[in-house]
């Protein structure tokens, strides 16, 4: 216990529980209003939900830091096999919300399926690839798991979720790029898979069809959001009021005006416009750069792995936390469509939030091995 202690990435440790701290506090000053006004429940509703699920992730995280990431990988493909199931199981007989079918209602508690596959999927390649590394000369070894992926992801499109679909299919993407499969291999996978999509635009386009559902069209209508505050940009133009109100220092914790029902649920998809109008732009830059940190130790901690499976995991999440903050903060300035996608350590969810966790805890196993193995 004390030599994992020792090699644990103590910087990247201190700047994940200070955003998950930070975040805490954003929970409960955003969804204060909705909870009471909205949802008729206490102001500290979505507060103590979110203290659960970090409790939740803490335990995971004791849990899983014990065990090498070669038993990660032997876990992986029966969650792998249940998740994939329960995608599957969702689109039969699950009920929609916010126009999606992503979760299932236990009542007390809504469990996302697709949020736990990335992080399976991670463990999952990285396992696989590192086991199978003197054959992925072979088609048939190297394009088997991104088979296997490919359905994960079309069932998740079914729901349809189309910003998870493409964070998913994106993770998956740059870690079939960083494993040494040959280039052959990679370039002619990676040409059919884009000729593949072109034909499938065409084709579409050209019979007037369409696989995206109506909201999900409107949301490529992005730009100039205030112009159409009644209709379509009405969540994108109140975020830049929330940012414009906050200025440089912001107006106070607690004192948002944006979070009185004009932004939906502020304490999700659009925590980072509350957290720049109370604490003001130089709190958000101080987050991104928080975010910019961690990306960075992640990275280091995979570069330094003397293993394939150690490097592809720390890829993975590096890959995964990214994406998710890329997106929901493009999202929010109106850079590109909204997806729905929630913002690392700040948003309120319980899916997000243990797996986000488990992924941390992932890339801490991998230090404290690659900190064993180099005292030997």
């Amino acid at each position: 216990m004390r030599k994992m202690i020792k090699y644990l990435d103590k910087s990247l440790l201190f700047a994940t529980v200070l955003l998950f701290i930070i975040g805490l506090v954003m929970v409960f000053s955003a969804s204060n209003v909705t909870a009471y006004m909205s949802h008729a429940v206490s102001p500290y509703n979505y507060f103590i939900k979110q203290l659960v699920f970090l409790i939740t992730g803490l335990f995971l995280s004791f849990l899983m830091i014990q065990f090498n990431t070669k038993s990660y990988g032997m876990f992986s493909w029966g969650l792998l096999i249940i998740t994939t199931v329960s995608l599957t199981v969702l689109l039969m007989i699950g009920n929609a919300k916010n126009q999606a079918v992503s979760w299932f209602d236990l009542g007390f508690i809504s469990i996302q399926p697709s949020e736990f596959v990335k992080v399976i999927t991670i463990v999952f390649l990285a396992h696989y690839y590192d086991k199978n590394q003197k054959k992925l000369n072979s088609w048939s070894k190297s394009l088997f798991p991104i088979g296997i992926c490919g359905i994960i992801a079309g069932l998740i499109f079914l729901q349809p979720d189309l910003g998870t679909t493409i964070i998913y299919c994106a993770i998956v993407g740059i870690i079939f790029l960083s494993v040494p499969i040959t280039k052959e291999i990679k370039y002619k996978t990676l040409f059919a898979i884009i000729g593949i999509i072109l034909c499938g635009i065409i084709v579409l386009l050209g019979s007037g069809k369409g696989v995206l559902l109506e909201r999900q069209m409107e949301r490529f209508d992005f730009s100039n959001p205030c112009s159409k505050i009644l209709s379509t940009g009405n969540q994108v133009c109140n975020c830049y009021i929330a940012i414009n109100n906050g200025g440089l220092t912001g107006v106070g914790l607690g004192n948002s005006t944006q979070k009185y029902l004009y932004l939906p649920e502020p304490y999700t998809d659009f925590i980072f416009a509350i957290i720049v109008e109370e604490l003001g732009i130089v709190t958000g830059i101080f987050i991104i750069l928080l975010y910019i940190f961690i990306l960075f130790r992640i990275l280091m901690i995979g570069r330094k792995s003397p293993s394939n499976r150690g490097a592809v995991l720390c890829y993975g999440v590096a890959t995964y936390i990214f994406l998710h903050i890329a997106v929901n903060l493009m999202g929010i300035m109106g850079i590109m469509p909204l997806t729905g996608v929630p913002l690392p350590f700040m948003s309120y969810g319980g899916s997000f939030t243990i797996c986000l966790i488990a992924a941390l805890t992932i890339v801490q196993r991998v230090s404290v091995e690659n900190g064993i193995l180099n005292e030997k």
